[in-house]
């Protein structure tokens, strides 16, 4: 493979924004029928890098090549007509409009006089669903599809062309174990048909099981190119931060408060049914299993967001009934939501304003918010999570994902909770800031803070948990301790195995 001509390289690649050069000569390439993971942390330029490939950023210096042939792309059209497709993390699909008017967006088929050819459009489609294996029709309005399912429609628009090279931006980051399964089959077509593949993720398990190469940058500069076969995951690591990780699993015994929250017999509807647990106080309590066992929905219904069918919450040992998230924090219950861009954050606010939005109306001086009283909040809790931002009238849309993760936390640390939820604390996040937010997580703890992750990456829960609580279709299978769990035990509780132990 190392002898055949890259299907896309880029050279000496520069990009400089006012006072920041967020790439510096970097270079990069990929082979036919190869797939080529780049990887770093938030900030070390690789979504520069696909911009400037896609032709959203001009290059300061630097040549782009396809089959060798250089060229300069101007526009994500143009890429596409040149064989370069994009699969972006973050969708870019029309609500209202079907499945099939999605995938051929700016390139309907046509017939005479400008009308729209729907048999064809509608063929074309149904040709592509086929192939990702999806239940959903080309006539199905998109914005009535899952956000797993809206991911497997972005994917199918790269289907529409005979891609060089497609660039696949965290594409399991909403996706089902058997999505997964079908997204790996899509890449292995197009490999076999000797298409490049171009892998960008965090998830070192994926990166090792799919990929030939992988390609690492850090502070905008290229920091060597490593068989994955040759490699590991702490080579990776210090590559892409400069120093190797503590990944081992929490086995600290220590003696825990009171207990802060506890739940029996909590029902709702068929989301959940009939769960128990308690979390006290300094204690770290991991919620574990796969998409759909019913995790999140108990976090919301504790938090408020969804009203319980039956059972019991009781704060501090009293029982209390929680309507609506305004109860919830005002018995001292806190929750940073699994997507923090669409439900923790308003990315054209500034870090300011995102941290003290719950609790604005109280920091009023007579009919005006108190910028001081705002400005002093963000401080605290800047330098207490360590955020790292020029300074608080940054927007937050422009900072990493890790410290946009430590603005929502912050912003929830400041209303004084008795009890954090932290769902999928570190989705999204690379492995520099994922052990940042472990670290933080065990701090939370140690200062007294019950704290509640729901997790589904085993070396996490694994890695923070005191005690994890193993989910299977809507009932707590097992409990397991710090000191008793491995990762069978764990894997056949959130499987539905062993029945007979469940909790």
């Amino acid at each position: 493979m190392s002898d055949q001509v890259p299907v896309l390289r880029l050279e000496g690649i520069v990009k400089t924004f006012p006072g920041v050069r967020a790439l510096d000569g970097v270079s990069f390439d990929v082979r036919p029928g190869e797939v080529h993971a780049l990887m770093g942390e938030n900030g070390a330029g690789k979504s520069t890098l696909m911009k400037v490939l896609g032709g959203i950023h001009a290059p300061n210096e630097g040549q782009i090549f396809i089959a060798e042939e250089p060229v300069t792309m101007t526009s994500p059209m143009q890429a596409k007509a040149k064989g370069v497709v994009f699969i972006h993390q973050e969708l870019s699909l029309a609500d209202e409009l079907t499945v099939a008017e999605n995938i051929f967006l700016g390139e309907l088929p046509l017939k005479s006089f400008g009308r729209v050819d729907w048999a064809t459009l509608y063929a074309r489609t149904d040709d592509i669903l086929k192939k990702l294996n999806v239940r959903f029709t080309a006539k199905t309005r998109v914005g009535d599809l899952s956000i797993a399912n809206q991911q497997m429609v972005e994917i199918g628009r790269a289907l529409t062309v005979s891609p060089r090279a497609v660039i696949f931006d965290e594409p399991t980051a909403s996706l089902t174990d058997a999505e997964k399964v079908v997204l790996f089959d899509v890449i292995a077509d197009l490999q076999s048909q000797g298409v490049g593949i171009v892998y960008i993720s965090h998830r070192m398990e994926e990166v090792f099981k799919m990929t030939d190469r992988i390609s690492v940058l850090r502070d905008g500069q290229y920091r060597g190119t490593l068989e994955t076969a040759e490699t590991n995951e702490d080579e990776v690591t210090k590559l892409m931060i400069g120093r190797s990780l503590d990944l081992s699993r929490n086995e600290t015994e220590h003696e825990f408060g009171e207990v802060a929250l506890e739940v029996r017999g909590l029902s709702c509807g068929q989301q959940f049914q009939d769960v128990d647990f308690a979390v006290h106080k300094g204690e770290v309590l991991g919620f574990y299993g796969l998409v759909g066992a019913g995790r999140t929905a108990i976090a919301e219904t504790v938090f408020g967001l969804r009203t319980p069918s039956a059972g019991t919450i009781l704060i501090n040992g009293k029982e209390e009934r929680i309507n609506s998230p305004i109860d919830a924090l005002r018995l001292g219950i806190s929750l940073v939501p699994e997507d923090r861009k669409d439900q923790g954050l308003v990315l054209g606010m500034n870090c300011r304003d995102n941290m003290t939005l719950p609790q604005v109306g109280d920091l009023t001086a007579g009919p005006f918010v108190s910028d001081g009283a705002e400005i002093a909040i963000f401080d605290q809790y800047r330098d207490k999570l360590d955020i790292r931002t020029p300074g608080w009238r940054q927007l937050v849309g422009n900072l990493s994902g890790g410290n946009q993760q430590k603005i929502v936390i912050g912003k929830w640390l400041s209303m004084r909770p008795d009890v954090l939820i932290v769902d999928e604390p570190t989705r999204g996040i690379d492995v520099g800031s994922k052990s940042e937010i472990h670290n933080l997580i065990r701090e939370l703890a140690a200062q007294g803070y019950a704290v509640i992750v729901i997790s589904s990456e085993m070396p996490e829960v694994l890695h923070v948990s005191d005690r994890i609580v193993a989910m299977y279709s809507g009932k707590v299978m097992r409990e397991f301790t710090a000191q008793d769990v491995t990762e069978d035990n764990l894997i056949q509780a959130i499987s539905g195995l062993g029945d007979d132990k469940a909790a």
